[in-house]
């Protein structure tokens, strides 16, 4: 291994000496057989007989010898005392070995509820009797403690910059992270310079920390250096434009849980499947509800911040413009449009409610914060450009692509400033496997289209394994291998984090904080253990893009219903039937599955 690999240091880790003894093998021989041909600069056992033994021959070598600790309720099997208890008599461990290697939760533990407890004193003690301190157990794609928010990096931080005590190295199964730990990220202000590029841009605010589009999910992505604020506007029944991560209530709120509960409707052009939406409630009705953390790998059993999964309260549009406003920090919000096609069908013109929710927060006469619209409807920017405000209209992307014709591009820079596409658009997947990447990214740059790139997530299920289970590694490989222009996240600090790390300022990136090369860990699969290959991703064509203006509001003639809902006019096709089935259906399954998954 050493002749091929060639390792800028070699640790040897030595367990089960009794046991090899036992059947006449001998781990000191044959640590010492290769010491003789090989530099040697780390040799650890969680047995004290062996490092007792060996320790007079290592003395006079740069070797340094490690005791490791084992879970502390474990035995070690020559002294008959558990690794709890050995703890308490590093005296007696110096007398054979230089440091100790222990579970990172002898020095920060976690308690049952997955939240961080004090630090012990570990670390402090050892190096008082001359020891290192190296921590174990640092994996990236296993859950930890919710303090870090699912970044790795953020964990690392914790146990070599913070103010009492710092370990002299981690063990982890990637050390792609604790290498950018320490040399990129350690160490640096709150204050400290930072790049230009990526444009951090919030997902409902710090939305991996807190309700979606809550006063606190807002203000905590604020704190967390969040350059674009987003709102995704939803229309009440009585016309209030809101912030909210859905139409449909049961996805961010306890509505299932409320008074409304039989409010549930069925309305397939707004999504498939029932739900209790905006606009047949009023704001009233809403700003009562209590809000509920969104937990989209709830079916891997990871969840967001337990302990504030319900805190903070709704806001309206005018509530969040005006905290956007005191936020001397922030260079734009980004207000996001969506079913504006139907919700005229209803009585209801977001765009207008939008339009004057602006002009009365006084956003009509400032230039800073900048204004971005998004939407997928092309007739909804179309709408605010004829307006002719000074706003950046924004053109999302809502499938995955591999292209975009030319004369697409073309139809779009009619009507929008900048783009947003997802991140499989830009580097496709093949069961989480990355199998290459696109060129549409300079594609639409080269045409003075800014590219936004979302959704970025922390939890390493979010991440193709090519990005080693590494939210950093990723955004990286986005922004240096890419190119993109801005990142779309629930987790804003991970991002403005990343900005601020002094590698972005090296003249040649270490390998740590290089870009993967796309298709890579595809490459290295053996042939049978391949996925099925899939077809390419379709190229983004002028249909796509085209749509009618949209139509007049129509009259709000809402439907009563026997339970106590309302349901929206179903609008007519030219031959007089339905064109959409609306109806009021009390679903208690599915009532029941939303009162359980936000329990």
């Amino acid at each position: 291994m050493v002749k091929l690999i060639k390792p800028p240091g070699l640790w040897l880790n030595i367990e089960h000496d009794a046991f090899y003894t036992q059947h006449n093998l001998s781990m000191r021989t044959f640590v010492l057989s290769v010491s003789k041909s090989v530099i040697v600069d780390y040799i650890s056992s969680p047995e004290v007989v062996f490092l007792s033994s060996v320790s007079q021959r290592f003395k006079a070598t740069k070797t340094k010898l490690v005791f490791r600790f084992l879970e502390k309720e474990e035995t070690e099997p020559s002294t008959n005392q558990t690794y709890g208890s050995l703890l308490n008599n590093l005296t007696f461990i110096k007398t054979f070995a230089s440091g100790i290697l222990v579970p990172k939760g002898y020095i920060w533990p976690v308690g049952k509820d997955s939240y961080l407890l004090p630090s012990t004193l570990v670390v402090q003690n050892a190096h008082k009797e001359g020891l290192e301190v190296f921590g174990s157990d640092f994996i990236n794609d296993i859950p930890f403690s919710y303090n870090y928010s699912y970044d790795p990096i953020a964990e690392v931080l914790n146990f070599i910059d913070n103010d009492a005590f710092s370990v002299d190295g981690v063990l982890s199964d990637f050390p792609i992270t604790p290498s950018a730990a320490i040399d990129c990220f350690a160490h640096i202000g709150k204050n400290a310079s930072r790049q230009e590029k990526p444009l951090i841009i919030s997902y409902n605010g710090a939305s991996g920390d807190y309700p979606s589009c809550t006063d606190v999910a807002y203000t905590q992505a604020i704190s967390d250096g969040v350059d674009v604020l987003d709102c995704n506007v939803q229309m009440t029944k009585d016309g209030i434009p809101i912030c909210l991560s859905s139409v449909n209530l049961m996805d961010s709120t306890k509505v299932a849980q409320s008074q409304f509960s039989t409010f549930t409707t069925t309305i397939t052009e707004v999504q498939q499947g029932s739900g209790i939406f905006t606009f047949n409630l009023t704001w009233d009705n809403i700003s009562s509800l209590t809000p509920a953390i969104s937990n989209p790998y709830s079916n891997f059993r990871l969840s967001r911040n337990p302990e504030f999964k319900n805190a903070g309260k709704l806001v309206s549009l005018s509530d969040f413009l005006s905290i956007a406003k005191e936020a001397n920090s922030l260079s734009g919000v980004l207000i996001i449009i969506e079913h504006a096609p139907f919700l005229v069908k209803v009585g209801l013109s977001v765009t207008d409610a939008v339009l004057d929710a602006l002009s009365k927060a006084g956003y009509d006469n400032r230039t800073t914060p900048k204004v971005m619209i998004q939407s997928t409807n092309s007739s909804v920017l179309k709408e605010f450009k004829e307006k002719k405000k000074n706003y950046e209209l924004v053109y999302r992307v809502d499938e995955n692509i591999r292209d975009a014709s030319d004369a697409t591009i073309e139809d779009i820079k009619k009507f929008a400033a900048s783009m947003v596409i997802n991140k499989e658009s830009i580097y496709p997947e093949n069961k989480a496997f990355i199998t290459g990447a696109t060129d549409i990214v300079s594609r639409l740059q080269k045409n003075n289209l800014p590219v936004y790139v979302e959704l970025f997530n922390n939890e390493f299920v979010s991440q193709a394994w090519d990005f080693f289970s590494d939210a950093t590694v990723e955004i990286n490989s986005f922004v240096m291998g890419a190119g993109i222009d801005g990142v779309i996240t629930s987790f804003p600090q991970t991002a403005a984090s990343y900005r601020k790390n002094r590698c972005l300022t090296y003249k040649s990136a270490p390998s740590y904080m290089s870009p993967v090369e796309p298709g890579s860990l595809m490459q290295v699969i053996t042939r049978d253990d391949l996925p099925p290959a899939q077809a390419p991703y379709p190229v983004l064509t002028e249909s796509d893009v085209a749509e009618s203006p949209l139509a007049e509001v129509a009259p709000a003639t809402p439907a009563s219903s026997t339970n106590g809902g309302t349901a929206a006019t179903a609008p007519t096709s030219p031959n007089g039937q339905p064109k959409i089935a609306t109806c009021i259906v009390l679903s208690n399954l599915a009532v029941l599955l939303v009162t359980i998954l936000l329990l």
